[in-house]
């Protein structure tokens, strides 16, 4: 009897949610979904998000929840996309939810636009249904929609759609490409207010300031030292480090600006890559350089006995440690700079604009404090 009632409490604890010790309950989360229209004459959208993916990134750097910084995971649909199946409803999920934040940024690059027929509806439904949405009330978890032709295209029901999202605690932010009294005839702001979500109208080929601050060639220059401590381990360690790299390149395409917001986005804790930087994956696993086999490791430790790999390891943790200080301390000056410019370069209508003012509102409903 004794041994059933001590089985008995064991089990409680572990199933019960104060004692539950899954990654969800250890970490505060933000998910968020982005189902953009790629048909034709969305060029400017995908371009605007490609710009200020790096700087929506460092709007959660700033946040924090019960002391903590959130866990940041965003997927990415397509939509309207006449290259896609009609059995698909022109439909693709590019990415599953995700931290993968180099990965979300390489399928943003890779975006076509191809004119198609735009089904709101159905979009809202696949992403409610199929991304693996947190069953937690009180972890933020948003939608953002953004196209421009009628809300109510398609045989799947806008508001069928919508109100299930709502059920599941997930709030549906619409944003309508083209004049806001023309959105909300549309429909577009039925959707958002069906599940306490925000409407807003951007012009999408309205190109974005990008603002050149006085901090961003050295940011730059930190960006692309703090990439040499990244040491790429097992089979996706080249390849992720590669693609690091690229995303560099994808980044200064737009301009140094965004670079230098894709520098910042590396020095924060939203960019971790544990899963294939030796780094990150040890600062959540000490052992885990006792764990690798030798064909696992990075190229330049395979040579090396076990000392002088924990002791290389340890040196570019600290050279990260430094570097990452360095960029956030000229980051703290870079805003104070790029504030005082945005000031002079009216900048409401674009789509970081549309999502920052939306973020910002829900998460301090959910006990979010910026800094």
């Amino acid at each position: 009897m004794k041994r059933l009632i001590i089985a008995v409490c064991v089990l409680i604890i572990t199933i019960h949610p104060l004692f539950a010790n899954s990654q969800e309950n250890q970490e505060e989360l933000i998910q968020i979904a982005l189902l953009l229209d790629t048909s034709n004459s969305m060029d400017g959208l995908i371009n605007q998000a490609k710009s200020q993916l790096w700087k929506i990134v460092n709007e959660f750097a700033l946040a924090k929840k019960n002391g903590k910084l959130p866990k940041l995971q965003i997927a990415l649909y397509e939509y309207g996309n006449n290259s896609i199946s009609v059995s698909d409803g022109y439909i693709r999920k590019v990415s599953d939810l995700s931290n993968d934040l180099d990965r979300i940024s390489d399928e943003l690059f890779k975006l076509t636009t191809n004119g198609g027929d735009e089904y709101c509806g159905q979009v809202i439904e696949k992403a409610t249904k199929d991304l693996q949405w947190s069953k937690k009330n009180d972890v933020l978890k948003i939608i953002f929609i953004a196209g421009n032709e009628e809300f109510t295209q398609g045989s799947h029901k806008y508001q069928k759609s919508c109100k299930e999202a709502a059920a599941k605690g997930i709030i549906i932010n619409t944003i309508f490409c083209g004049d806001r009294n023309e959105g909300i005839r549309t429909d577009w702001k039925n959707g958002a207010d069906l599940s306490d979500g925000v409407y807003s109208n951007i012009d999408q080929d309205k190109p974005i300031a990008q603002i050149i601050a006085p901090q961003d060639d050295e940011i730059n220059m930190l960006g692309q030292d703090l990439n040499k401590t990244y040491l790429g381990y097992g089979a996706r360690g080249k390849a992720a480090k590669e693609l690091q790299s690229t995303q560099d390149a994808n980044a200064v395409s737009v301009s140094p600006s965004a670079l230098a917001q894709r520098s910042v986005a590396k020095a924060s804790k939203q960019y971790s890559n544990e899963s294939w930087d030796l780094v990150d994956a040890s600062a959540k696993d000490s052992t885990m350089i006792d764990k690798l086999e030798k064909e696992n490791l990075p190229e330049e430790m395979q040579n090396m006995n076990l000392e002088q790999r924990k002791n290389y390891l340890q040196q570019n943790v600290q050279k990260r440690k430094i570097l990452q200080e360095k960029i956030n301390k000229l980051n703290a000056e870079r805003r104070t700079y790029v504030a005082e410019q945005e000031k002079k370069n009216s900048q409401e209508n674009t789509l970081d604009n549309a999502m920052l003012q939306s973020i910002r509102k829900q998460a301090q409903s959910k006990k979010y404090i910026f800094e």
